[in-house]
């Protein structure tokens, strides 16, 4: 729901870094690559109950997953680097979940697994959308630099990160966290099933 403000909002200071980094010769796929794994690292700072450490990592990865596109769009952007990008990005985001419940079994796991089952359901509804629109040769008015239909919803990429830094300000209450984020999962799910039964009637 707030991916194009934040967007709009962190373009300029994106698009210098991303200069920066294509001049001395970075490229978009490693850039993707590096993303990924600072943001398991920040998984594995959240398992063992580093949990600022784990914001501070958690939110430098994906300052670096809004620079590998920005840097793809000044070369040439590639179906290859779009497929990393997306499949990196939902291994990442399962990864904190997880990360929370390994630190606190009794209390976490639970809820982690509710989250991590919704997570399953956005993923799925946003990927098999992308998949029928990519058949049909329809793009995303909403998001045209993106290398496929990217379809919003309540929850997108900023939200995630809005409540995974909240439950590393907050670890107490992740539980409490993780049932709010994954209900408001649900409605993205549900938006998303009746969008793409109209659009694709």
């Amino acid at each position: 729901m707030l991916d194009r403000t934040a967007t709009a909002l962190i373009k300029p200071a994106v698009q210098g870094m991303a200069t920066v980094l294509f001049r001395v010769g970075l490229t978009a796929n490693q850039i993707t690559v590096a993303g990924f794994a600072l943001g398991i690292f920040s998984a594995v700072l959240i398992a063992n109950g580093a949990y600022v450490l784990g914001a501070v990592a958690l939110l430098t990865s994906r300052l670096l997953d809004a620079l590998d596109g920005a840097v793809a769009r000044m070369s040439q952007a590639t179906d290859q680097g779009g497929f990393l990008d997306i499949a990196l990005d939902f291994l990442f985001y399962a990864s904190i979940p997880l990360a929370f419940a390994v630190a606190d079994p009794p209390r976490n796991a639970l809820p982690a697994a509710v989250l991590l089952a919704a997570f399953i359901g956005t993923a799925t509804s946003f990927l098999a959308f992308a998949a029928i629109a990519a058949k049909r040769g329809l793009n995303s008015l909403d998001y045209p630099d993106k290398s496929f239909y990217f379809l919003g919803g309540l929850t997108e990429a900023t939200e995630t990160l809005a409540f995974f830094a909240a439950m590393c300000v907050w670890p107490e209450h992740f539980a409490t966290l993780a049932y709010v984020f994954a209900a408001l999962c649900v409605v993205t799910i549900a938006t998303r099933l009746w969008w793409g039964w109209r659009a694709f009637a």
